[in-house]
């Protein structure tokens, strides 16, 4: 398994230019690197899009797509209120991660969103926090992320939506039309999740996921 830090995440480098394609084109270029001829793929939220993004010029290289919590459509800015809140913090000042965890508890209330924003943090010198993301980069181009990913062609690779039940990324009703251009998708519901599935319910999800990258099947209770 490659755990893939996407361009400005993690630990991989922070670049001015940010998009899907580019996103896409980066992950062909690590598995040209590794030698990666067919991949399974899975992508939550932004990375889901752009797994959709990378099956449109690269079906070939996928095997099975699993596509976490996000759909091919437009979506309105969500993350508004997590950047200014982030923005809001300033790094030179603050000195422990306690602190900065009080600083976004004043406006970040859900808790399993806090901790799993504060992951982000590390200290980039003895004395200095920050954060792994490029802050700056993600909310100058945060209109670009919301953008359609629909296919320029059908795919016919397997693919598997999955949704958190109290989240309303992706809508059940509307699969008619992911299913118009991905034939053989399929769509399973993880139970007591909201948007933050991997974060929120991991076992089940891995039951999921794992379930259908072997081909045992999506587990029923996960549906």
């Amino acid at each position: 398994m490659i755990i893939v830090d996407l361009r400005n995440h993690g630990q991989s480098p922070h670049d001015s230019a940010h998009s899907y394609q580019l996103m896409a084109d980066d992950i062909v270029e690590l598995l040209q690197e590794l030698n990666l001829s067919k991949v399974d793929i899975i992508g939550h939220s932004m990375g889901g899009k752009v797994v959709l993004k990378l099956l449109n010029a690269h079906a070939d290289k996928i095997n099975k797509a699993v596509v976490i919590d996000i759909a091919p459509w437009f979506y309105p800015i969500h993350h508004r209120e997590i950047l200014d809140a982030l923005l809001a913090i300033d790094l030179t000042v603050i000195r422990t991660r306690k602190d900065a965890e009080r600083a976004l508890a004043e406006n970040i209330k859900d808790q399993g969103t806090l901790f799993f924003l504060l992951k982000n943090l590390y200290w980039a010198e003895p004395d200095q926090l920050a954060w792994r993301f490029n802050l700056q980069v993600l909310n100058q181009h945060i209109e670009l992320i919301g953008e359609e990913t629909w296919p320029s062609k059908i795919i016919s690779t397997p693919i598997l939506f999955v949704r958190g039940e109290k989240s309303n990324y992706i809508d059940p009703y509307r699969m008619n039309e992911i299913l118009k251009w991905f034939p053989n998708a399929e769509l399973a519901e993880i139970k007591n999740s909201g948007h933050w599935v991997h974060a929120e319910q991991p076992a089940a999800l891995l039951e999921v996921v794992d379930g259908y990258i072997s081909q045992r099947g999506v587990p029923q209770r996960g549906v």
